[in-house]
C-alpha cells in the first residue's frame, strides 16, 4: 500500500465499529467507513473529544450531529498546498487525504520537465475540488480541470487561490467528462499527463449517466487519442470493489498498447492510523508510465 506520513494537518486517530476518528486541523470528526469491521478502539476517551459525527440514515443519506461549535469551513495544509475543508453532505469534507501520495508522484514527474523549462499540459478529469489540479499547477504545469459540478469547480478555484497559485495557468471546465474528451479529440488537443478520479456512479452536467463498470474502458480508449507525442503518465483512481487493480491494469495494457508503455503500477492507496501499525485502504491507483 502507498501512503504518506507527511500530512501533518490531517491524522487518522482511531478506527472501530465501522467509523473513523479523524483530526482535520483543529477539529475532530467521526465519519462512517464500512471497511472497519473490528470493534476495539485504541483510545476510547479520544472519541469523546470529537466536534462532530456523521450519522447515516437507514433510508439513505444522513446528517452531521454537532457536539461542539466548528466553523463553516477551515484550511488545512499539505506541504506547500492549502485546502479549504468543511463537513458537507454524504459525510465528505471536500478533500481525500490519501491522495497526497499521488500528489507527490505528480509533482515529481512534472517537475522533471518544468525544471528544464519544458511545457507540460495536464488534463484532470472528474477533478472534484482540485487536489491534483493544485499539485500539477504547483509543479509548473498548464492544467485543464474538468468536473460536472459548478459548486465543486468553484471550490477548486478557491483552493488554488488559498495555495497562492492564483496566477498559474488553470482552465476550469464544467461539463460531462466524456463529452469534453470527445471535443478535445476533435480539436486535436493533446496532454502530457491525464489524471482521472471517476466515481462508481454519477451524473453529468445535463444528467448524463456514468457507470464505471460500463463506461471506464471507453474513456480510457478515448484518452489514448489525447496523449501528446511525448507523454508522461496517466493516473487512474478507482474505488469500485468489483474492479480490482489487476482489472484496471489489464484494461490499461490493452487501451495504451500503441502508446509505448514503459510501466504500469497498480496499488492500494490508504492512510496509516496515528501511532498504530494499521492502515485504512482508500481505493486503487493505477499509473501508466510512458
Amino acid at each position: 500500500m502507498r501512503y504518506t506520513t507527511e500530512m501533518k494537518d490531517y491524522q487518522l486517530l482511531d478506527m472501530a465499529n465501522g467509523e473513523k476518528l479523524e483530526k482535520w486541523g483543529d477539529y475532530i470528526l467521526i465519519r462512517p467507513d464500512p471497511q472497519i469491521i473490528w470493534n476495539k478502539k485504541t483510545n476510547a476517551k479520544l472519541w469523546e473529544k470529537a466536534h462532530a459525527r456523521y450519522i447515516r440514515s437507514s433510508t439513505g443519506g444522513g446528517h452531521w450531529e454537532m457536539y461542539k461549535k466548528i466553523p463553516e469551513s477551515w484550511k488545512i495544509r499539505y506541504k506547500e498546498l492549502t485546502f479549504n475543508v468543511k463537513p458537507m453532505g454524504f459525510k465528505h469534507t471536500g478533500l481525500f487525504p490519501e491522495q497526497a501520495t499521488n500528489w507527490d508522484y505528480i509533482i515529481d514527474k512534472i517537475k522533471q520537465r518544468t525544471m528544464k523549462n519544458e511545457q507540460v499540459n495536464v488534463l484532470n478529469l472528474f477533478a472534484y475540488t482540485g487536489g491534483a489540479t493544485i499539485a500539477s499547477a504547483y509543479a509548473g504545469a498548464n492544467v485543464c480541470h474538468v468536473d460536472s459540478s459548478q459548486g465543486m469547480t468553484t471550490w477548486a478555484k478557491e483552493n488554488l487561490i488559498s495555495s497562492n497559485l492564483g496566477d498559474r495557468k488553470v482552465r476550469y471546465i464544467v461539463d460531462d467528462v466524456v463529452k469534453f474528451v470527445k471535443r478535445e479529440i476533435r480539436r486535436s488537443n493533446t496532454y502530457d499527463v491525464i489524471i482521472m478520479d471517476p466515481p462508481s456512479y454519477g451524473r453529468g452536467k445535463n444528467k448524463e449517466v456514468w457507470n464505471i463498470e460500463k463506461d471506464l474502458n471507453n474513456l480510457l480508449m478515448l484518452c489514448s487519442q489525447l496523449l501528446s507525442k511525448n507523454p508522461i503518465c496517466i493516473v487512474i483512481n478507482t474505488y469500485t470493489g468489483g474492479l480490482s487493480g489487476t482489472i484496471i491494469k489489464n484494461a490499461a495494457n490493452i487501451c495504451y498498447e500503441k502508446n509505448k508503455i514503459k510501466n504500469i503500477i497498480s496499488s492500494e492507496i490508504g492512510i496509516k492510523q496515528k501511532d498504530k501499525n494499521i492502515f485504512l485502504p482508500c481505493g486503487i491507483t493505477t499509473i501508466v508510465e510512458f
